[in-house]
């Protein structure tokens, strides 16, 4: 059977589930005792077949909205409140890096946009020397290598420094997010002129002769949190591109969706935000060597890429896709609707 055939078919089951769920989690008395049947059968029927369609169709999309959709029954069918701690454990070992796992294409998008105009910027003004001199005079440029640009890491107490960036850090990334949802043209620009201004700035220290001190304050803190920005940006284009082209979804319930996808990554990268940051304000400017630094940075980057590979593939092998809400799928024990029957 097509997908398409598959999906007129089955439609109508899955509408009924989700306003069934949708009353049984409003109010769970709204339901009367066929109803109750009905939506344990529909929600039984719709695992199955969101089981199904990840062997046979392996639509993306189809998967997603099915996950959905079985975690809202799932939550009406057993009404499971977790207990704080729990709820957060579940977030960060599974939603927060699945939400990542699911958004990596536009991520790499993001990846991209942000540091192939960084490269190409550095390597012009760096073989360019007209090009150079027309990036700053010699003044501004010598102040800043000798001056401006380590002076930005030690010219303020360490907890200033590091609230400092910090909030710079989430409303440059909350920009490169928001901005993605219109056409996703005015979040690719802000990545864009981030990684202009990374170039210009390596260009200047390195034709200085100064990329060995360039780099060994940039990369202790800023492996982290470029990564975090990106991935920020990234999620805004998943959310101009739902908008863009919603596929068989309504725009509706595919702008929904990724919304909640990017919350659960915004959520997260402020845990992300605040570990950059106290590198930033508490190592980058110490006294210890670069190489030090350096590998205290590039030790945390890797963990967190680590961290996200593993534990988001593992998330999405199991049918969670970072949507909040959704992270029991696939764990939950097929038992009685103990929730709804025991009135």
């Amino acid at each position: 059977m097509d997908i398409d055939r598959y999906l007129l078919l089955n439609q109508p089951g899955w509408d009924r589930l989700a306003e069934l769920s949708g009353r049984a989690r409003w109010k769970r008395s709204s339901l009367s005792a066929a109803e109750i049947d009905e939506l344990v059968s529909l929600y039984q029927r719709t695992a199955a077949q969101l089981s199904h369609v990840r062997t046979t169709y392996r639509d993306p999309e189809l998967i997603s909205r099915l996950t959905s959709l079985v975690a809202g029954a799932s939550a009406a069918i057993y009404g499971q409140r977790s207990r704080p701690g729990r709820a957060f454990g579940r977030f960060f070992a599974d939603t927060f890096p699945a939400a990542v796992w699911h958004l990596r294409r536009f991520i790499a998008i993001a990846v991209v946009v942000t540091f192939l105009p960084a490269i190409g910027m550095a390597v012009w003004l760096t073989h360019d020397d007209a090009a150079l001199a027309r990036s700053g005079s010699p003044s501004e440029r010598q102040t800043y290598v000798e001056d401006r640009f380590e002076q930005y890491y030690s010219d303020q107490p360490s907890a200033v420094f590091f609230t400092q960036v910090t909030t710079n850090n989430i409303r440059v990334s909350f920009m490169a997010f928001a901005l993605g949802l219109f056409a996703m043209v005015p979040g690719m620009l802000i990545l864009a002129v981030n990684g202009l201004n990374l170039g210009q700035a390596a260009a200047w220290m390195i034709a200085a002769g100064d990329g060995g001190r360039f780099f060994g304050l940039i990369l202790p803190h800023g492996l982290l949190e470029l990564t975090s920005i990106v991935i920020a940006g990234g999620a805004g284009l998943a959310l101009g591109w739902a908008w863009i082209a919603p596929g068989d979804r309504r725009r509706s319930d595919a702008l929904g969706q990724e919304g909640r996808r990017a919350a659960a990554v915004v959520l997260g990268l402020m845990a992300t935000f605040l570990i950059a940051g106290t590198i930033e304000g508490f190592l980058t400017g110490s006294g210890l060597s670069a190489a030090i630094r350096v590998t205290v940075g590039a030790s945390v980057f890797v963990a967190f890429v680590a961290y996200v590979v593993v534990r988001g593939r593992g998330a999405a092998a199991r049918g969670i896709t970072g949507v909040m809400g959704e992270s029991d799928v696939g764990r939950r024990p097929q038992s009685a609707p103990v929730a709804l029957t025991s009135r």
